[in-house]
């Protein structure tokens, strides 16, 4: 279990890093006026969690505790909605359709309405 931690530890460092970097270089590159930089991070921490989800699983050796390090602590904090994105894709490949629909749109409209919620409490007291 220690290695587990330090393997997160270690990963969620490169993960922030590499979001961080990435948020700054697509601003540089294409401005503020969208929200490119987290959509780029969100489309590419989907594709590698996609990617090396079932790498890490079907094709090449590592321990578990690495394995949760890379996933969960370096695309974990890089983009949690990589997280999102797999547990939806488990879903559909379990045979789970209708609670794949449920969950996209749960957390769609949950979070944004939290969202939208949190900033107007905040700006209401």
């Amino acid at each position: 279990m220690f290695a587990t931690f330090g393997y997160v530890t270690f990963f969620a460092l490169i993960g922030v890093w590499a979001r961080y970097g990435q948020n700054l270089l697509v601003q540089t590159v294409f401005g503020r006026g969208f929200p490119w930089a987290i959509l780029s991070i969100n489309v590419m921490g989907c594709f590698l969690m996609g990617f090396l989800f079932f790498e890490t699983l079907d094709r090449i050796s590592v321990s578990p505790e690495l394995r949760t390090g890379i996933l969960t602590g370096g695309l974990g904090t890089y983009t949690t909605f990589s997280t999102f994105s797999v547990e939806t894709l488990v879903l559909f490949e379990n045979g789970e359709p209708a609670k794949g629909l449920i969950y996209v749109f749960s957390t769609m409209i949950l979070c944004l309405g939290a969202t939208f919620a949190g900033a107007w409490i905040s700006r209401s007291i």
